[in-house]
Parts: structure tokens; C-alpha cells; sequence
């Protein structure tokens, strides 16, 4: 159930973080491999941070979120 919980979590936050950055989405493989490295990099973010992300779907998908963002961020300068 983890790996669907991974998939949704990160296709949705692909999605967001697309819409965010004004990138319309990069379609659903796309958004789903950006979303679940999105998690990992804003997770690594929080807990260097030190904030908790323990708020289960909301706290995934919002960390998830953050980090895509981050992402897109980080390639857009690179692309530039």
C-alpha cells in the first residue's frame, strides 16, 4: 500500500509544482518521478530545517510539494 500511497503522493505533487511554477505539468510519469524525488529532497529540506513533517497525507504531500518546487527552481537557473 506504500508504494501506491509514494505514486499518488508524487503524481499530485508533480502536478502542483508544475501549476506553481508555471510549467503546466510535464505529464503523469513526469510528474510522478518529480513528485517522489520532490519528497525526498523537501523531507531533507525540513529536517535540516528542523521542522517535523509527521502530518501524514497532508504533511507527505505539502513536503512533497516543496521540494518539487524546489526542484523546478534550482533547473530553471541551471537552464539559464
Amino acid at each position: 500500500m506504500s508504494f501506491i500511497y509514494f505514486i499518488v503522493i508524487g503524481a499530485i505533487a508533480g502536478w502542483l509544482a508544475g501549476k506553481i511554477m508555471q510549467g503546466g505539468g510535464f505529464g503523469l510519469l513526469m510528474n510522478m518521478v518529480l513528485g517522489i524525488i520532490g519528497g525526498v529532497v523537501g523531507g531533507w529540506l525540513f529536517s535540516f530545517l528542523g521542522f517535523s513533517t509527521d502530518g501524514g497525507i497532508l504533511g507527505s504531500l505539502v513536503t512533497a510539494v516543496v521540494g518539487a518546487v524546489l526542484i523546478l527552481y534550482v533547473g530553471r537557473l541551471i537552464k539559464k
